[in-house]
């Protein structure tokens, strides 16, 4: 079986509702992987755009810099502490590619510049169920300049900038302190290539 956009058929596509963000409804078929055609199927799937993250590491230091934030998905979850501790990340704005993405959001969340930028692979943080592709990157930044509360308060966002070592944040993961999937995969990715990072920025 060939598994390319041409052994899905497409019956209908409709949007459900569109507010802050957009629910789409889809009528299909697919080849299955014995060879047939799948009976028709119906999914809802949330389109959230493009996003993208950037694992802040200060080389000289060993420090990675995190924002922590309230989060209403985890509160509407039910999780007794919906403040999370991520990587930088935000959405597109429209023309806007990724690099110029996480360099804006690190400035806007962080309060710091970044400087050279690697490619970490991206994800689909929920591939059933939503459309969005998460970017991911690890910038150099100079940690000790990362400190204080940042955010547009006209857009609701009050974030805390928390700076610590790459083993810190290792047993965050550990300790259920840092949740959010697209954080956990990057912090894991630097774990595994701090010293080609290291090298790379020498």
């Amino acid at each position: 079986m060939e598994k390319s956009r041409s052994s899905v058929e497409l019956v209908a596509h409709d949007i459900v509702c569109s507010s802050y963000y957009r629910l789409d409804r889809y009528r299909l078929r697919h080849r299955l992987f014995e060879g047939c055609w799948s009976e028709e199927i119906q999914r809802d799937v949330f389109e959230r755009g493009n996003a993208a993250t950037v694992l802040l590491f200060d080389p000289a230091r060993k420090h990675v810099v995190l924002v922590e934030q309230f989060r209403t998905g985890v509160y509407a979850a039910g999780d007794q502490r919906p403040w999370t501790l991520e990587t930088v990340a935000g959405a597109a704005e429209e023309g806007e590619d990724m690099e110029s993405l996480v360099r804006r959001e690190a400035q806007e969340e962080a309060g710091v510049s970044v400087g050279p930028l690697i490619k970490i692979p991206g994800i689909y943080p929920t591939p059933g169920a939503c459309s969005e592709f998460f970017w991911m990157f690890c910038g150099r930044v100079d940690s000790s300049t990362a400190k204080g509360v940042h955010g547009k308060r006209g857009e609701g966002e009050d974030i805390r900038v928390v700076v610590m070592t790459l083993d810190e944040a290792l047993s965050a993961i550990e300790n259920s302190e840092i949740q959010a999937g697209y954080s956990v995969v990057a912090l894991q990715w630097l774990a595994l290539n701090q010293d080609k990072v290291l090298e790379a920025w020498a």
